[in-house]
């Protein structure tokens, strides 16, 4: 088990950043702005997620301006969400707020999380009125993000994202945690249940595009399906049931007709039926696979990040 030092009062701000270099200057004004006014101890916590600009460069640069920010450096790209993982168990303070490094999330917002936390929830989340995305990007996002509510149980959060508030004790439920595949909203479910969520308001991208392509959006999808639940195994085993007693009534029709009529239907017929009962089976062996390859990766060491460098 990892030993944390004992978490002082106050708030740690964690935002993975990548291909930043030119947004970061805007992002710390607009933070010093506020966490003053919060009356509360705080850091903020810039984690470079292997970024191929400069980004480490401004993120030590501005640490050296501002003592209350802490650059973390990993080898390499590692994704988001590990990235994230790494700034939470670097944090300091009682209470951690996640944001992106876009600012699509002002960071004025950041007081809305915190009264809703101070109510007795345990996670909460910051949720847009609405979506600056093109429509198939929203729906696409919108689909990933339920489906791992759904994995989570949390039942009362209609919607997620990385603009959320929770409390750090919550780390110890997935401290033992190594695996290289990491959703930090599962994690956090693995701690507690009670989960909500609180209208924020949600500008527009100001300078880069996002990092995220309907590739991404679909490998996420098969993370959280194959990573964290076992249903998409039980689907297939109903698949299996299903076929077997289609497959199974067939034969007794092809008997019925046999000593009826006298003939058999023909290739057609049989064709389709092959084609079904193949296309089931290479379904159910693609998802067996990515449970394997989920099973190859945990058991093979390979760790959710590494740090390079620390600053400040």
């Amino acid at each position: 088990m990892r030993e944390y030092k004992s978490m002082k009062p106050g708030l740690s701000v964690i935002i993975p950043v990548f291909k930043s270099e030119d947004i970061l200057p805007l992002l710390v004004k607009k933070l010093e702005e506020i966490l003053p006014t919060l009356e509360m101890d705080y850091e903020v916590i810039l984690v470079n997620d292997g970024s191929p600009d400069k980004s480490w460069q401004k993120i030590s640069s501005l640490s050296e301006q501002f003592s209350w920010i802490v650059g973390l450096d990993m080898m390499r790209n590692y994704g988001q969400h590990n990235a994230t993982l790494c700034g939470i168990r670097e944090a300091q303070h009682e209470i951690i707020v996640t944001m992106d490094d876009d600012l699509q999330n002002p960071p004025s917002e950041i007081p809305k999380l915190l009264d809703k936390l101070a109510e007795g929830f345990e996670v909460v989340y910051g949720v847009a009125h609405k979506r600056g995305q093109v429509w198939w990007k929203s729906r696409a996002s919108s689909i990933v993000k339920r489906a791992i509510a759904f994995v989570m149980g949390a039942r009362s959060v209609q919607d997620i994202g990385a603009f959320r508030a929770f409390r750090t004790e919550l780390r110890q439920s997935f401290d033992s945690f190594r695996g290289s595949d990491v959703l930090i909203d599962v994690l956090l479910s693995w701690g507690t249940t009670k989960f909500t969520s609180v209208a924020v308001d949600e500008t527009t991208r100001e300078i880069g595009e996002s990092n995220y392509s309907f590739l991404k959006l679909i490998k996420v999808t098969l993370l959280v399906l194959t990573s964290y639940t076992t249903i998409p195994l039980r689907i297939a085993s109903i698949f299996g049931l299903l076929f077997t007693l289609i497959g199974f009534g067939v034969f007794i029709y092809i008997l019925a007709v046999y000593f009826t009529v006298g003939s058999i239907p023909g290739f057609p017929f049989l064709a389709s039926l092959i084609t079904i009962f193949s296309g089931v089976q290479l379904f159910s062996l693609g998802i067996i696979g990515e449970y394997l390859a989920r099973i190859f990766e945990r058991t093979g060491g390979k760790p959710a990040y590494t740090i390079s460098t620390r600053v400040n």
